[in-house]
């Protein structure tokens, strides 16, 4: 999907670019977690907790202004003629028809694919990159690119940012995506978060293991497997997105008119 082809290894830090042999081995994750340079901790740690401040800061400062949005998910393996490639096309699309941004991890795959359904049908495409030993760069069809170098800040922003997730077949990544939402969602750090997992053929496994292992363990309760939607249907997976999105609203109304009420009476 895209055309560009790069000669020289190039890696982003922020706001840095390094090329050839400026490029360092580890990432900035890589350094703040890695428990055996514990000589650092007391002479780097306190300078890595401001970059950090600042990944927020950048992060909330670029995206405050979005519309409602929603994060699409899936693998930066995909080929671009995969069918979830080119169902990811549609769901960007159709989620610009239905009022949304699009929110991605900006990278290729599927990824790019939902950015350039977006862009293509006039919305606006977001990407949120991330640091990785594998320099992958943000896709052409990114309108609004921001480049973070901690895992974490580039996943609040995710949330903090779209009204749902759209999630597509992919890897470890796309998998930690997936239940960091779910966990939110069930211990109720974040108000009814509409999840919908599409390929059926792909994900069916999953929920299988979830309904007959973990719930009949105990684990999870029988409504935990409802904050799930799974479709093959492109319409269906944003009419779920629209339908959470003006049932929360509803909700909201009725707080705020309960709460005018005992404040006048």
């Amino acid at each position: 999907m895209s055309g560009r082809v790069r000669l020289t290894p190039e890696r982003h830090r922020g706001p840095v670019t390094l090329r050839r042999d400026a490029i360092e081995p580890s990432t900035a994750d890589q350094k703040l977690l890695d428990s055996r340079q514990r000589a650092e901790w007391k002479t780097k740690d306190a300078w890595r907790a401001l970059r950090i401040l600042s990944e927020f800061v950048e992060g909330f400062d670029s995206l405050a202004d979005l519309p409602p949005a929603v994060s699409v998910f899936g693998s930066a393996r995909s080929k671009p003629d995969s069918a979830e490639c080119e169902t990811a096309e549609r769901v960007g699309a159709a989620l610009t028809r239905a009022g949304y941004a699009v929110i991605t991890g900006g990278g290729p795959g599927v990824m790019e694919a939902a950015n350039k359904g977006a862009s293509e049908a006039g919305g606006l495409s977001i990407g949120l990159g991330i640091e990785l030993p594998f320099e992958q760069g943000l896709n052409e069809w990114v309108d609004v690119g921001i480049d973070f170098r901690y895992f974490f800040a580039r996943k609040t922003m995710f949330v903090k940012y779209a009204q749902g997730f759209i999630v597509l077949p992919g890897g470890f990544g796309t998998m930690d995506e997936l239940f960091e939402a779910l966990t939110l969602v069930q211990t109720g750090k974040v108000t009814r978060f509409p999840v919908v997992l599409m390929g059926s053929a792909y994900w069916r496994g999953l929920l299988d293991w979830l309904r007959d292992t973990m719930a009949v363990d105990g684990k999870i309760g029988p409504a935990d497997l409802d904050l799930i939607c799974l479709t093959d249907d492109v319409d269906e997976a944003v009419r779920f997105i629209v339908e959470a999105d003006a049932a929360l609203a509803a909700e909201q109304s009725a707080v705020d008119d309960l709460t005018s009420d005992v404040r006048d009476a």
